[in-house]
């Protein structure tokens, strides 16, 4: 914490907190011990007297779903700023994190923030500005700052992919129909088949043809023969059944 350096971490912060001791914060947590000029970063100290309370400002990169967008140093006695979070307690000891000011934390989810902070340094004269970083406020003579960063965007995911590809041609659609749509419609739930996906179209051989044209196709030496035809050549009175029954 001595230096600064002018290059941005490669993940954004995703939680802040407090300590009571350097020893004590949590895996991954890293407890900003020094100011920028090596000098104890302790945030309970009291000028005039020498107190064996101590609390230190720690935090993490761990990648999560949430990123800290925005911090805050106010008055105990303040309002709490919209969408902000306080630090109330410390993370080892569960004691009252500050005594004299209240740290605010606004997160957003990792996905929809544009910006993130990247960096926490601490200044042991608030008059000191570090360059291309943010003040947040100040605490026993000394100043908080952060740095902020673009977020990284994600890659799509491949929802926007698949339904593109599984769009059908218009002329296509206007005359087929999948089997699963049927099975999803009349049980409400469906299983795959070998024959899913596969179209049931009529042949562009019979596409416009008129009843008449029809009855004059051959297959197979089978003449297709109309309804009323049909009747004609097998028509069956049931008289000998009739007579039978009288």
């Amino acid at each position: 914490m001595s230096e600064v350096s002018s290059q941005l971490p490669t993940e954004p912060i995703s939680a802040v907190g407090v300590v009571s001791f350097l020893n004590k914060a949590h895996d991954g947590f890293y407890a900003v011990a020094q100011t920028t000029d090596g000098s104890d970063a302790d945030l309970w100290k009291d000028g005039l007297f020498k107190s064996k309370v101590t609390r230190y400002l720690c935090f993490t990169r761990k990648t999560g779903p949430e990123v800290v967008v925005d911090m805050k140093l106010i008055d105990i006695k303040d309002a709490l700023p919209e969408g902000f979070t306080p630090v109330e307690e410390t993370m080892d000891t569960k004691e009252t994190a500050m005594r004299k000011r209240r740290l605010c934390v606004k997160m957003s989810p990792r996905a929809a923030a544009e910006t993130a902070i990247y960096d926490i340094q601490i200044t042991a004269k608030s008059k000191y500005h570090l360059v291309n970083y943010t003040c947040m406020g100040e605490i026993n003579n000394m100043g908080l700052w952060y740095r902020l960063g673009d977020v990284p965007k994600q890659q799509a995911s491949q929802a926007t992919s698949t339904i593109t590809n599984s769009e059908a041609p218009a002329s296509t659609a206007r005359r087929t129909m999948n089997r699963p749509y049927y099975e999803h419609q009349g049980s409400g739930t469906y299983t795959m088949t070998a024959l899913d996906d596969v179209p049931f179209m009529i042949s562009e051989k019979f596409c416009g043809r008129k009843p008449k044209e029809m009855q004059q196709v051959n297959l197979m030496g089978i003449t297709i023969k109309s309804l009323a035809e049909i009747e004609e050549e097998f028509q069956y009175n049931f008289s000998a059944e009739r007579s039978i029954a009288v």
